[in-house]
């Protein structure tokens, strides 16, 4: 839910005065920001794939085994490269719950499964209150 004007103005105001007060501990809390964190994997993503396709390239000019081991190893780079991009691009815009450094996993529960075990003696028991047992 965005903030409204006065919430943002109130806002901004803490930050300068924050800034004005303890630089030091403001650039520290501003660069454990996940979402800095996120933009900047994002970068070195791109930059690990743009090596990665020159990695392909030489491996592909190149000859023989040498060659081949370049190119699959450069191809291997980019794909790790952009499954980086594609969890960081998540984070950067808000699709993913973002961590602090220190914090457990998300927020989100998953109902609990139930086996079938679980099921069948709740039929079971159930049959047995129906007969009135």
């Amino acid at each position: 839910m965005p903030l409204s004007e006065h919430e943002q103005r109130l806002l901004d105001q803490i930050e300068r005065a924050l800034y004005a007060e303890d630089p030091k501990f403001a650039s520290a809390v501003r660069a454990s920001d996940p979402r800095n964190r996120a933009r900047r994997r994002l970068w070195q993503s791109g930059l690990l794939f743009i090596a990665g396709i020159a990695m392909l390239l030489a491996g592909a000019i190149g000859s023989g085994p040498v060659g081949y081991a370049v190119a699959v190893a450069g191809f291997l780079i980019m794909f790790g490269a952009a499954v980086l991009a594609a969890t960081s691009w998540k984070r950067v815009n808000g699709r993913e719950p973002l961590r602090a450094v220190g914090s457990d996993r998300p927020g989100k529960t998953r109902p609990r499964r139930v086996s079938l075990l679980d099921r069948m003696e709740q039929r079971w028991h159930r049959r047995d209150e129906e007969r009135g047992r």
